[in-house]
């Protein structure tokens, strides 16, 4: 079994990002194997499946993996890193005695997955005299033989490393020329192959694609030393190397929110270097009251610490309390079918099928179909994120499709489906909201965040900051938080824009469990009002 390597590498961030390295590392072109024939896999799977059965196994699903990452890094003109790796084997997770069992091998021949089913029984038999309560699986019904793909147009992985190290070095020199004093940019690939099979009848091969470009630019005033940040603007997605094609834009009121359509990685580090130089001279904000206006950049992160995590059933249960707790949205509140989670303007939704999102796929880690949901309908909490074996805690009888795991070694457990705001239904740009507020704040981009073990009274910054008077943006700020908790945040949404301004933010590497896991997930989103929310300044001392 291969063990999995982190590796701490100082690049595209304010203090460099814990990249998850899985495998070995490969040279690049080892990426563009096919790997393994679906027959072949088909096989092996079989083999488990009626290895299992016979070892005692009411129920087993295999997942067969291979899992290639690629990471190109720069600083400047110079290149920091290019890693590459891959990750091939088969993680098997049986019932037997009514308990679960997981083993998992790198030992791809039928004697070596033969050997694991084995042992998964085994490890499920001997957990069994410390089941207090048998496993219940909501049932699925098997599909028989299907496929998925990211339905991409340029695999980025076929690119070669020489043209995307001439792409970053553009978009280096072109926030260099436009005035910044350093400039860390890079592009994360990732591509998972994963076919699954289980006793239900499903035999599930899907191909999923994953990019992201980010980018830091700092500027430097060289006669005070003070520096500032503007971190890239670009949204993680499943999408091809087309993303990184072009772009669209709309200015509002004197600045530019990129679209998600496709992305000018070298247009937004220069518009970065402009920004980044700007806050040195900002004005710092008069902490207060203030409305605020979020743009979707910025909002996809509040969305996932104070929705998408609090809603995952296995915190709300007390199960999970790794990276920040458990939740405050427990059962009593659903189950009162009145919990005022936002306004009546507020409907959250969870899905796994929006294209372009991380966490699209036809079928979870479960083999159940992937679907839409709501959350928080109209204000009101609804709904949980839930898995086959939980789904019966909360009087359901289907699985939401919420199985993931981050490697065929990994035991495959509940994960965040993307969680996203339903844009308004009436006409309504941002520019109209921003032409609505008489005192608040525009903020773009995520910034640093803090919340508590509950996920509910927590603190947001951001990367730019906008004053708001009479209707106007009169000019850029700095120093900004805000302040809230998650049901009065919530119930302080007084206005959305409507489906043109919708886009998709997301995280690449969420992490969650132990031994620790990453998964990547969507957040989408349109700019959203917010009134009278605590906002501090970050710079000054309290007396």
């Amino acid at each position: 079994m291969e063990r999995r390597k982190f590796l701490k590498i100082a690049g595209a961030g304010s203090s460099g990002i814990l990249l998850p390295l899985q495998g070995i590392q490969v040279c690049a072109e080892q990426l563009l194997n096919e790997g393994m024939h679906s027959s072949q896999k088909r096989h092996l799977a079989d083999v488990v499946l009626n290895t299992a059965r016979k070892a005692g196994a009411s129920y087993t699903d295999v997942r067969i993996g291979r899992y290639l990452n690629q990471y190109v890094m720069t600083r400047e003109t110079n290149v920091e890193d290019i890693v590459n790796t891959e990750s091939l084997g088969a993680g098997i997770r049986v019932i037997a005695n009514g308990t679960w069992g997981f083993a998992a091998t790198n030992d791809l021949t039928a004697d070596g997955v033969a050997r694991a089913a084995r042992q998964a029984v085994a490890v499920a038999k001997a957990n069994a005299k410390y089941q207090t309560e048998p496993v219940r699986l909501a049932p699925v019904k098997g599909v028989g033989e299907v496929s998925w793909q990211t339905p991409i147009q340029k695999n980025a992985l076929q690119v070669p490393i020489s043209e995307k190290v001439e792409f970053l070095m553009e978009v280096n020199n072109s926030a260099l020329e436009a005035g910044a004093s350093y400039i860390q940019s890079a592009l994360y690939l990732v591509n998972e192959q994963k076919y699954f099979a289980s006793s239900d009848g499903s035999y599930i091969d899907q191909d999923i694609h994953r990019l992201w470009a980010p980018l830091q630019v700092t500027a430097v005033d060289k006669k005070s030393g003070a520096f500032k940040t503007r971190n890239g603007l670009s949204d993680p997605v499943g999408r091809g190397y087309e993303y990184l094609a072009g772009h669209e834009k709309d200015k509002i009121r004197g600045q530019t929110t990129l679209y998600k359509a496709s992305y000018d990685m070298a247009e937004d580090a220069v518009l970065a270097a402009e920004q980044a130089k700007a806050k040195l001279s900002a004005k710092s904000i008069e902490p207060g009251k203030y409305d605020l206006v979020l743009e979707p950049s910025h909002l996809c992160l509040t969305i996932h610490e104070s929705v998408g995590h609090p809603l995952e059933l296995d915190r709300v249960l007390g199960y999970e309390a790794n990276y920040a707790g458990t939740s405050f949205a427990t059962l009593d509140k659903w189950r009162s079918g009145k919990f005022q989670y936002g306004s009546d303007k507020v409907t959250l939704f969870a899905d796994k099928v929006q294209p372009g999102s991380l966490g699209a796929v036809a079928y979870d880690d479960e083999g159940v179909k992937t679907k839409r949901w709501d959350l928080v309908k109209d204000g009101i909490l609804v709904n949980y994120q839930a898995t086959r074996d939980q789904v019966h805690m909360i009087d359901q009888k289907e699985s939401l499709g919420c199985s993931y795991g981050d490697s065929w070694s990994s035991v495959q457990f509940q994960r965040m489906p993307n969680v996203s705001l339903a844009p308004g239904e009436k006409k309504y740009s941002a520019k109209d909201m921003i032409g609505d507020v008489e005192k608040g704040i525009y903020i773009v981009g995520r910034g640093s965040y803090s919340i508590d073990q509950q996920r509910y009274n927590f603190q947001f910054g951001g990367q730019l900051f906008y004053e708001i008077k009479n209707g106007e943006i009169v000019g850029q700020v700095e120093d900004v938080a805000y302040q809230s908790n998650t049901q009065g945040f919530w119930n302080s949404c007084s206005a959305i824009c409507d489906s043109s301004d919708y886009r998709l933010g997301g995280t690449f590497f969420d992490g969650k469990g132990q031994p620790s896991q990453v998964s990547a997930v969507s957040h989408g989103c349109s700019t959203t009002r917010f009134d009278k929310i605590n906002v501090i300044n970050t710079k000054r001392k309290i007396s």
